[in-house]
């Protein structure tokens, strides 16, 4: 097999993939409403499945298209005239309540720091004084803004006590950070092909309740393209997507699940946590801070203070270091300079150590000096 030119990618999604997902995309063309085609979607939606819930309870929608498909598809399909909960405490907490404007949803904005974990015992009493029911709640596992990881266990249980479907944006922390539906009360969890699964972008899905999906068969549509029970009906019966799937992706995503399962879930994680320790050891040498305590940390993906230098440029960092192979990306926090560097996808702690002395060298070309 030739070798593919390797980048390190250290943006939260896509991720670095191996050279074999690469070249699994590679075969020959094949219409994808043949027998076989069908087959490879059902394997590819059972083995999803199986990473988080039971495969008989539980089952796997596959959509066209990036992870923000899969939490519109939800959010635009599932909820009805009750109120929906949504936790804001970061960007992707921000967009599910941009989707639920865009469809008129009746929703009610639950803000948290960026930066610290969820007050449970507000949320509980800000609940319990809604003035109409509420039933359903979503929640980003892992808020990618900051690298915040949110305990959505207990808040599965809160949701339990007060007989409310839980919705899950899982998009960067699926198949790494281990995730038992049942045991968490989720209801519906969203991701997507590209981050943690190390596949190539293009697939987004739903992992959700059979129960909770077939009682959705009689709410109006307020979607085409995502609706979900049109979408979970349609491949039921047909083992087909409704509409033209993205076909050499979905090879690579099988090779994907093939080496995860290699490695394991428990594995991918460990591995990405030493590549974290390493990162976040690395930039304190170098004076520099992250903003999330390691209590409530990913470890997966870091927002880190910007240097306080007058020389700093975020661009001319971000070039310098593509120049040398790794490319990073800007903040997200609009109270807070920051970027981020994520450590998900076929990368090593060697790799970080890499980009830490290309880090190291930028700061000195803008004279930044460490603290002491």
């Amino acid at each position: 097999m030739q070798t593919v030119k390797r980048n390190i990618l250290l943006n939260p999604g896509p991720a670095t993939t191996t050279d074999s997902v690469k070249y699994a995309q590679v075969v020959p063309d094949i219409c994808p409403r043949e027998p076989e085609f069908g087959h490879l979607m059902g394997s590819i939606s059972t083995e999803l499945t199986r990473l988080v819930a039971d495969p008989e309870q539980y089952t796997t929608v596959l959509f066209g298209g990036s992870g923000t498909a899969a939490v519109e598809s939800i959010l635009s399909s599932v909820v009805d005239n009750d109120i929906l909960v949504i936790i804001n405490n970061g960007a992707y907490g921000k967009r599910m309540c941009e989707i639920a404007e865009a469809y008129g949803l009746n929703f009610l904005e639950f803000n948290s720091p960026p930066d610290k974990g969820i007050d449970l015992t507000a949320l509980e009493k800000w609940i319990q004084h809604s003035p109409r029911n509420i039933s359903h709640l979503a929640v980003v596992h892992h808020e990618t803004t900051t690298g915040l990881l949110n305990d959505i266990e207990s808040i599965g249980q809160l949701c339990r006590k007060h007989r409310i479907d839980m919705i899950v944006d899982a998009m960067s922390s699926f198949a790494a950070i281990p995730i038992q539906m049942k045991t968490m009360n989720i209801s519906f969890l969203a991701s997507s092909s590209n981050k943690n699964l190390q596949g190539m972008a293009g697939i987004s899905f739903v992992i959700a309740d059979k129960n909770k999906l077939k009682c959705m068969q009689h709410k109006k549509p307020r979607n085409y393209y995502l609706n979900l029970y049109d979408q979970y009906q349609f491949f039921s019966k047909t083992c087909q997507m409704r509409f033209t799937p993205p076909v050499q992706t979905l090879y690579a995503l099988k090779q994907a699940i093939v080496e995860l399962k290699q490695e394991g879930v428990a594995g991918r994680y460990a591995r990405y946590v030493k590549s974290w320790e390493t990162l976040t050891k690395g930039i304190s040498q170098l004076g520099l801070k992250f903003i999330v305590p390691e209590k409530h940390h990913s470890k997966i993906i870091t927002a880190i203070l910007e240097p306080d230098c007058d020389g700093f440029d975020f661009n001319e960092m971000h070039d310098y270091l593509y120049r040398r192979g790794f490319t990073i990306y800007p903040g997200k926090l609009e109270q807070l300079k920051t970027f981020r560097i994520a450590n998900m996808g076929d990368i090593t702690y060697e790799d970080i150590e890499r980009f830490l002395k290309s880090l190291e060298s930028y700061l000195i070309t803008i004279n930044y000096m460490k603290d002491g």
